[in-house]
């Protein structure tokens, strides 16, 4: 795999500076959210009015840390970046929210900024009262964020080219892939999780890029688009593109509230599935997602050299309402 940073799998989260989720009433007062071992339990923390999330772009290592992408708006592009600690605050009304803190380290490994990566919407002037901090959970929250996931109900196609329902898949069940036929999966993952924030799902409606039936699929999840004509600009006729980036508030939608079933397939090699009809892509193992495996399948697998690395589009192409529509045409529709 190339090292740079062009060519490695990225990630987009939204992050708050420290400075402006601040404890309001506890042991430290006046401080913003800092690494764990500078955390009080039962400390309240009020997000700031003039807060406003920023976009840090993760660039995927070979092994930990990260790495800050060259377009992101938070951090320094370049410096690595540090996963601190799992937090969960309660709020007045009993609800809990996850946060993860996120440390950037300068040259010599010194602490340069420290980011708050919200797992769920926070608002400014309420009261959160930090009540969990968890040193070991924080690289397992993120790959749940990371992972690609379809949602309970999506039709995927067997090698038989019969349709299942994800959620009754098995292991060793032979699932069609587009370029390496019938593929036996090796591992199911299965999480519920509240339907908000980095969680939640996207809804491709019916016909929208040639599905039969709405697709519902994490906001990450990428979809294999072959273009007949780059009628977007790509330079390229092999696409993967984030479902997330196609949201218009029409034909594609962000669904929030309530819960969400998630189901993650992996194989042998990264590969192209086909769910409702479209060709989308199977759990991608590297250092953001592995944490989400059982420990007995740790260093098992590994898809370092998968060929679909080059193929994702950059969000710039695809910031315009009609996105979806383009790629549905050019794709022959």
């Amino acid at each position: 795999m190339t090292d740079d940073p062009q060519h490695r799998p990225a990630q987009s989260v939204a992050v708050y500076r420290a400075d402006h989720f601040r404890v309001a009433n506890g042991a430290n007062l006046g401080d913003g959210v800092s690494v764990a071992d500078d955390l009080m339990l039962d400390d309240i923390y009020r997000l700031s009015p003039v807060a406003a999330p920023l976009r840090l772009s993760l660039v995927v290592r070979d092994t930990p840390p990260f790495v800050v992408g060259p377009a992101s708006e938070a951090a320094r592009p370049g410096a690595d970046i540090h996963l601190d600690c799992a937090l969960t605050f309660m709020s007045g009304d009993g609800s809990t929210t996850e946060a993860l803190v996120l440390v950037e380290t300068d040259a010599q490994g010194d602490i340069d900024a420290v980011w708050l990566l919200p797992l769920a919407p926070m608002a400014a002037r309420v009261d959160y009262a930090l009540v969990g901090i968890d040193r070991d959970r924080a690289l397992r929250a993120f790959a749940q964020v990371a992972c690609v996931s379809f949602s309970r109900g999506t039709a995927i196609t067997l090698a038989s080219g019969a349709q299942c329902p994800v959620e009754d898949l098995r292991v060793g069940d032979r699932v069609l892939t587009r370029d390496d036929g019938p593929q036996e999966i090796r591992w199911i993952g299965h999480t519920t999780t509240r339907a908000v924030g980095a969680f939640a799902p996207i809804v491709i409606r019916a016909g929208v890029l040639h599905n039969a039936r709405d697709l519902v699929v994490s906001p990450d999840h990428r979809l294999f688009i072959y273009q007949r004509t780059d009628r977007l600009g790509a330079g390229r006729s092999e696409l993967l593109v984030k479902a997330r980036h196609l949201v218009n508030g029409d034909s594609v939608i962000r669904r929030e509230g309530g819960f969400v079933d998630y189901f993650q397939l992996l194989f042998d090699q990264h590969q192209i599935v086909y769910a409702e009809g479209i060709a989308a892509e199977s759990m991608l193992l590297d250092t953001r997602t592995r944490a989400a495996l059982p420990e007995d399948m740790d260093g098992a697998l590994d898809h370092g050299d998968s060929w679909h690395r080059d193929l994702e589009v950059q969000e710039a192409l695809l910031r315009r309402a009609d996105a979806a529509d383009l790629l549905r045409k050019s794709s022959g529709g």
